[in-house]
This record gives structure tokens, sequence and C-alpha cells, in this order.
């Protein structure tokens, strides 16, 4: 019999008013907020409308500003005062919390996040691995992972997500980079006991179930794309290569991605990984793969790439640079880049200046930034007004 968790008062719903006029985000140089001509109103607006609002912001915005907001950094500290600093000095769009970042209770958590919101009507957006089991950042986080899911009925696994859903909201937080949508049957794959299921179709509808878990309580991510499945090695070491076929791929590891977008994932993280039979660059630097996740998958929220740190530990001479994989990763169709190994605190404004320097030299083109900028603001405007609109569960608690 599967376990069932007990959420209290379910889902509350909130009704989102109008926001105060949104400033659009401080570039490095300088660190007050530069308001557009017009002043943007947020509610809870179809999608379009939202669109609309993101396009209206980020033609305001200065190029330092577009650069800025399609990152995603980090520091490792729990000091509100230091957080708030680095956001403001910074102006990226958004931050990762990691295990550094995560205080002894959830209202000390709360203070973080709170210090990273320095413009709460346009929030960057931050981020968790809250997978649950194997990968968990919160402390507190009780509810199962994908290693007791995929012996579970499917029903399980949307209880387990809209649980740790209401964690990560209630935290602050308000992406997830929590649904593993990897598919592997291999007891040896670093992935096995992440993926969350050991065929496609289970792998799909677990995938799909987690995501409507979360609904209402946090953005959600899919991750790795296209798929850790088939390409063996681990990612934060080496770039894992598969001479897997794309109809190989299509029938075996874009099952459970297709599901979760079809569910209505708002995030897809493209992994450092090579199907050397549709591209040898890594997806993560690949337009190939992001013109099958949108072309061919239908995707159409914000693309956002694995640590680029990553790249930097497999070794490759090619990927020393972290500037130059986040300029490039760019080029290839993500919105945002994420930085985490090898980075610090100045990390994310070079690779800002990076940004910018290649916008000038004509390798980025001014509409690619403005293309990855606007559907990242889309996005923190989502979040700004409430994601769906719904508070998360009173308390949730492991019940049998």
């Amino acid at each position: 019999m599967r376990r069932r968790w007990a959420l209290s008062a379910a889902a509350c719903a909130l009704a989102v008013g109008t926001l105060a006029p949104i400033s659009a985000a401080a570039s490095p140089a300088t660190p007050a907020p530069t308001k557009p001509a017009d002043a943007v109103t947020v509610t809870t607006a179809p999608e379009g409308e939202r669109d609309a609002a993101a396009a209206r912001l980020v033609a305001g915005m200065t190029l330092e500003q577009k650069a800025a907001s399609v990152v995603m950094g980090h520091i490792p500290t729990t000091d509100p005062d230091r957080l708030a600093a680095y956001m403001r000095g910074s102006g990226i769009g958004g931050f990762i919390l990691m295990g550094a970042n995560i205080p002894g209770s959830e209202t000390s958590l709360r203070k973080v996040t709170a210090a990273l919101t320095v413009d709460p009507a346009l929030p960057p957006l931050i981020a968790i691995d809250e997978e649950g089991g194997d990968i968990t950042r919160l402390p507190w986080d009780g509810f199962p992972g994908a290693a007791t899911l995929k012996g579970d009925d499917v029903a399980a696994t949307k209880d387990a997500f809209l649980a740790r859903g209401a964690l990560v909201q209630r935290s602050g937080a308000n992406v997830n980079f929590g649904v593993v949508a990897d598919v592997t049957d291999e007891r040896g794959s670093f992935i096995y006991r992440r993926s969350l299921g050991t065929n496609p179709a289970g792998a799909a509808d677990r995938v799909a179930a987690a995501v409507a878990g979360e609904q209402g309580q946090t953005l959600s991510t899919l991750k790795h794309f296209p798929g850790h499945g088939a390409a063996a090695g681990d990612s934060h070491a080496t770039i894992p290569t598969t001479s897997r076929s794309k109809a190989k791929w299509q029938s075996t590891d874009a099952p459970p991605f297709a599901s979760g977008i079809t569910g209505g994932a708002e995030l897809l993280m493209f992994g450092h990984l090579r199907f050397s039979a549709v591209d040898k660059a890594p997806a993560s630097l690949s337009a190939a793969w992001h013109a099958i996740a949108r072309d061919e998958l239908g995707f159409t929220g914000v693309a956002i790439t694995d640590d680029l740190g990553m790249l930097q530990a497999s070794g490759s001479k090619a990927y020393r640079s972290l500037v130059k994989n986040a300029v490039s990763s760019l080029v290839a169709g993500n919105d945002m880049v994420l930085a985490v190994m090898f980075s610090d605190a100045d990390s994310a404004t070079d690779m800002v200046r990076g940004i910018v320097a290649a916008v000038g030299d004509g390798t980025l083109s001014a509409e690619r930034l403005d293309e990855a900028a606007t559907r990242v603001t889309a996005l923190r405007l989502k979040a700004a007004a409430g994601g769906r609109g719904l508070l998360p569960c009173a308390d949730c608690t492991p019940a049998e």
C-alpha cells in the first residue's frame, strides 16, 4: 500500500492584487534600478499579457541589465546582508540555494530568501535542488524521492511533490530544480536512484505527476535534457557521451520530457551530455537540441543550463572559460546561465561583462539576448504574481 501525505488546508486560493510599478534589474555598475518609461502593472494575468509586459520591461533595460537578467549565480553564505549586497551589486536575475545557504530552520531560511529579493515587484528566480531522497537541500524534507517513488504507484509521486513543493514555496524559493526526467534501468548509472522510472512510460507518468503536484506551489524544472539515461558517466566530472540515434532517443528518452512539458513545466534544464548522432557539442551548447525541445516537443518556457562549472570540471580545454561557456550557451538557445562550481562573488559580474562584450562584437545577437531576457522576465513576473495564484498548505507532514 502506498503512503499518503496529509496536506492540512490543502492549498488556499489567494487573490493577487495589483503590484507597484516594476523597475528593471540593476546593472553591475549601477546598483540603483532604472525604471522603464512605461510603468507595468502585474496581476495574475494570462500568459500572453505577462509576455507583453515582460517585453516592455526588457525594452526599457540597458544592455548591461539585460545581460544580468539572464544570469543565475551563487555565493555560499546565509548572511542576509551579504546576500542582499550581492544581488544589488550584480543585478542578476536568479540565485541558486545550495547547502551553504540553508540555515537550521525554515524561519531562518525565509530571512535568506527575503534578502535575495531586493525588488519584490520583480523578484529573482530563487532556485533549489529539492528532488527528495538522495538530493535534498531542506533538512526538514522527509518526503520520499525517486528511489522510493519509482516502485510505488503514480499517485504517490503527485502526493510527494505536492507536499515538497509546498515546503519549497514556504522557504521563499520560487523554482524547484526537482523533477528528474532522465530514464534508465541501469542500476550502475549515477542517475538511477534519482530517476522517476526505469522505462519510458513509467518515467513519463511519474514526471507528469510530479509536475502536477508542484503546480500552485513552485515553478517546475525538468532535468537533464535530453536525458542522462543513455549517456554513461557523471556530468559533474566528464561529458557523458552516447551514439544513440535520434529515433532511439525519441522512443526512449524523450517521453518523460514530453509529458512534463505537456504538464506545464516552466523550465527545462539542459545537461552537459553529448548525443554524437545529433550534435558533437554537449546539449547545453547545442542549437540543434534547443530546436528539438522547442520545435518538436513544444517547449515554450525558460531553457536553463546545468551548472556551467561542470563543463570546466570535464577537463576539456574547450570549456575552461566560464564566460565563454556562458556566451556559447546563450548563442545555442539557453535563456539563463547557471554557475556554481569554481565560481566566486565576482563570477556573475564577469559573465555579465562577457555577455555585453559578446553582443558588442556580434558573437551573440542583440535579438537572441532580448529573447532570453524576455522569457526570464516573464517568469519572474509570474513569480511576482504568486506563481499560479495559490498559497501552500499551512502544514505538510508525512502521514501513514
